[in-house]
Formats: C-alpha cells, sequence, structure tokens
C-alpha cells in the first residue's frame, strides 16, 4: 500500500475541496451595481425657440455674425443665419452675443454650502489618506444658493469634488445646475464619475502632522502605489471571478470593498481621474504613475506650473484645469506665470480649461476667462474670442467626459445656451437668459425665472 506524507495529504484533500467548489450547481451570480444612486434629472419643460441676429460663439473654435440658434425639443436643432421656421418663442439678439452654457469643471458648491457654518463643511474626509470610498454626492445639499448665483453667471453644466487632503479624496459629480430638492435631480445623466487625488503639499500635511503616512512627495508616492497595487489586485479577484462563472463554474464571491470599486473603475477607464496637482515634476510623476499601472492621468487641476510640461500634458491627452491668476499662496503656487493658460493652449492637440475652485469667480467665470485671454494677448499671443470660449466650454467638456452631449452650439447637442447683453469677456457682461435642455432656467428681466434660496437674505 502507498503511503503519502501528512502535508501532501493536506494538500490533496484542499485540491479535491476546491475541486468541488467551482463545479456542481452555481450559486446565484454576485454582480456590483456600478450607479446605485442614478439620476432622476428631467428637462424641463421647453418650447422651440429660435434666437436671431446675434453673435454666436459655437465653442468650436467659429463666430458668427448676425447668426440664429435654433432649439426644439431641447436640442440644439440648427445654427445659421437668416432660419425661417415656425417656433413657439423667438427672441431678437440684435447687438447681443451667444455662447454655449458654461461648464466649471472643479467647484465645492453643496458641500461647501452657503451659510458657511461648521455643521455643512461636508467636503473633505480628513480620516485617512485613501478616503477613495466617499462619493461627494451624499455631501451635496441642493439648496445652496451658491448653485442659483453660479447660474445667473451662464453656469449650465458643473463638476463637485472633494477636498484636497488625501491622496485620494473620493468621488466627483457632475450635476446639471438646475433647481432641484434631491441631489439626483441635478446629476448629469449618463456623465461618468471622477475621482480626486491630491499631490503635493496638502495630503503630506495633514497626515504628516498626525505622525502617519505620507508626510512627504516620496510618501505621497508610496501610498499612490501601494492603494493602485492593492486595486489590481482586488480587479484580478473579481475579473477572475466573473471568468470562472460564465465558465461554468461556482467560484468564491471575493470581499466587496467600495473603497477598490472606485479604484477598480478607474482602471477599466469607466471613472475619469481628477488630480489636484501645482508642479510640474509631480504632474509628470502623475501621468507616470498612471502610465505604471495602466490608466489615464485625466485631468490636471490648479497646475500652477502647467506651462513647463504643456507639450508633455498635450502628448498624454491630459487637460488641466487652471487659474487665470491664483498664486503665491503658499511654497507650491509660487511659480505662476499669468500666460499659463495660454502657455498650455498654445500646444497642438491641447486642452485648456479656465476652472474656478470658489463660490465667488463661479459667479463670473466668463471674466475669469477674460482675464487670461486679456494677458496673453497684451504678451504677443493672438486669441479670439471664438477661441476663448473653448476654455469654459468644449474643453470643459471634454474634461469631465461629456463633449459628445455638452459643450458646444451644434446640431445634436443638448440645448445649453447662454445670451449675454455683450461681449461676454467684457468686466460689463452679463448673462440675460440661461437655457438647460432648451429650457429656459434663468433671466435677468424676468422674476419668474430667478431662482430663490431659503438662505438668501433680502429677500421678499
Amino acid at each position: 500500500m502507498q503511503k503519502f506524507a501528512p502535508s501532501l495529504l493536506v494538500v490533496a484533500l484542499g485540491v479535491a475541496l476546491a475541486g468541488c467548489q467551482d463545479s456542481g450547481p452555481q450559486d446565484e451570480k454576485v454582480t456590483i451595481n456600478k450607479n446605485p444612486y442614478p439620476s432622476t434629472y428631467q428637462a424641463l419643460k421647453s418650447t422651440s425657440t429660435l434666437i436671431t441676429n446675434a453673435t454666436v460663439l459655437t465653442g468650436t473654435g467659429e463666430r458668427l455674425e448676425e447668426a440664429d440658434v435654433l432649439l426644439i425639443d431641447g436640442k440644439v436643432q440648427q445654427v445659421g443665419k437668416d432660419l425661417t421656421v415656425q417656433v413657439d418663442n423667438t427672441i431678437d439678439a440684435q447687438g447681443k452675443w451667444v455662447t454655449p452654457g458654461l461648464i466649471d469643471v472643479h467647484s465645492h458648491l453643496g458641500a461647501y454650502p452657503n451659510p458657511s457654518v461648521e455643521s455643512h463643511q461636508d467636503g473633505n474626509e480628513m480620516t485617512s489618506p485613501n478616503t477613495a470610498e466617499v462619493w461627494v454626492e451624499h455631501s451635496v445639499w441642493p439648496q445652496d444658493p451658491g448653485f442659483n448665483r453660479a447660474r445667473e453667471g451662464g453656469i449650465t453644466s458643473l463638476q463637485i469634488l472633494p477636498g484636497s487632503a488625501n491622496l485620494f479624496g473620493g468621488r466627483g459629480v457632475t450635476l446639471k445646475n438646475v433647481p432641484a430638492h434631491t441631489m439626483q435631480g441635478m446629476k448629469f445623466p449618463d456623465a461618468p464619475y471622477g475621482l480626486k487625488m491630491a499631490c503635493g503639499e496638502n495630503p503630506k500635511r495633514v497626515y504628516g502632522r498626525k505622525g502617519i503616512l505620507p508626510s512627504t512627495r516620496m510618501g505621497n508616492m508610496a501610498g499612490y502605489r501601494t492603494a493602485w497595487i492593492d486595486a489590481a489586485e482586488y480587479k484580478r479577484e473579481w475579473d477572475k471571478y466573473d471568468s470562472d462563472y460564465a465558465a461554468g463554474k461556482n467560484p468564491e464571491v471575493p470581499h466587496r470593498d467600495i473603497k477598490f470599486d472606485t479604484l477598480r473603475g478607474v482602471l477599466e477607464g469607466e471613472v475619469m481621474i481628477h488630480n489636484h496637482c501645482y508642479k510640474a515634476e509631480e504632474m509628470a510623476m502623475m501621468i507616470d504613475l498612471s502610465k505604471e499601472f495602466g490608466y489615464h492621468a485625466g485631468t490636471f487641476h490648479h497646475g500652477i506650473e502647467a506651462y513647463k510640461i504643456a507639450e508633455m500634458l498635450a502628448d498624454n491627452g491630459s487637460c488641466a484645469a487652471l487659474w487665470p491668476d491664483w498664486w503665491g499662496f503658499k511654497m507650491e503656487a509660487y511659480d505662476m506665470v499669468q500666460e499659463n493658460v495660454a502657455i498650455v493652449d498654445a500646444v497642438k492637440n491641447s486642452c485648456a480649461v479656465v476652472h474656478s475652485d470658489s463660490d465667488t469667480t463661479i459667479q463670473r467665470l466668463n471674466q475669469e476667462a477674460g482675464k487670461v485671454m486679456f494677458r496673453a494677448n497684451d504678451n504677443g499671443f493672438n486669441i479670439s474670442e471664438e477661441h476663448a470660449i473653448k476654455w469654459i466650454t468644449s474643453n470643459a467638456a471634454k474634461s469631465l467626459g461629456i463633449a459628445d452631449k455638452t459643450g458646444s452650439i451644434e446640431a445634436g447637442k443638448q440645448g445649453d445656451v447662454v445670451i449675454w447683453n455683450q461681449n461676454p469677456f467684457s468686466v460689463y457682461a452679463k448673462a440675460e437668459q440661461v437655457f438647460v435642455d432648451g429650457a429656459k432656467v434663468y433671466d435677468r428681466h424676468d422674476d419668474a425665472y430667478q431662482a430663490q434660496s431659503d438662505f438668501m437674505l433680502g429677500q421678499k
């Protein structure tokens, strides 16, 4: 009789049990719902509208004089001159300008709302360097009067991001800027999620003070790499489960971790990266990091030194969402030039964006872009209004993964449109009428289209 060592018997028994587990009747398939909090947004009732005789900046680099824009069934139906159609509503925009609705890719409205009190400060989960499990939409307060003020400035879509204290701050969410009682009533249908990451001083300061990693920039990088290694293993386990189940086996269900659900979404190309990062060498490292783990580095936000690596950003297909003139408020924000946006923009295949990161400058994002255009042209650039408008419309839409839906005035795009009283880059410019999906959501001259908040003073 053949004899086996006890250790070999244990191995053989383990193999047999594993085989039994993978065979036989299958348990019910476990699937992860990737959209458990779906948008309930419904476009407001709209009429067919013809805007006539306007200077139109399409968001594609084109400028049309004395042109018309036709909105039907919530979409741009036609753009051109002397359109002759039967519509419910005609607006003579002689002497006025029309642009796509403005898009702010970096906002904290609703998560850091007004009134600014401690109990409403819900944008930064400063409890771990990696809080990829949190979703900022669960902190968004739709009654924040900042949404109304932003709409009055022509903002029709915006991304709400968690703060920058952590290496991984959590998921952002893209919203339609319409009045709603719930976050889901504002949620932009089918917009990709974003993951907020942060470089540099913020995470190393927050956690260095607590005596835990990271306390240095090398600690930041080690934290990212460790998280992506774990995320890759998590993805591998779930991929194997799915493939084994498809092959007729009955595999054991992997442990679920909502932190790694988000990171897995990045690795699968479903969740976009939005990275708070100031310094050129750190942005370059984050691009290298993305290549190491096989995901796209996405959009770099703030990017004070983006002008130093403009070609690298363009070659990587990364947008850069930048301020026109914020700088010097901390060490990593010192090496700034006011032509930063224009230098990034000048490179072929670039994606320059002007963002706010502010509940006040979001109200005049058009003028923030105007600052860049003025300063750049004063220093030898030749940037036109029809080009600069892309920084706050079509390029911003590209950054958020919604350029197929909005960001330009083209046939088939959503009817997100702003009528301005004059050149939108002027300091005297005011949004007179704002449309979202073809429905008027703001009119400077009609109280019926001026949403009110219970939390603003001086109201009737």
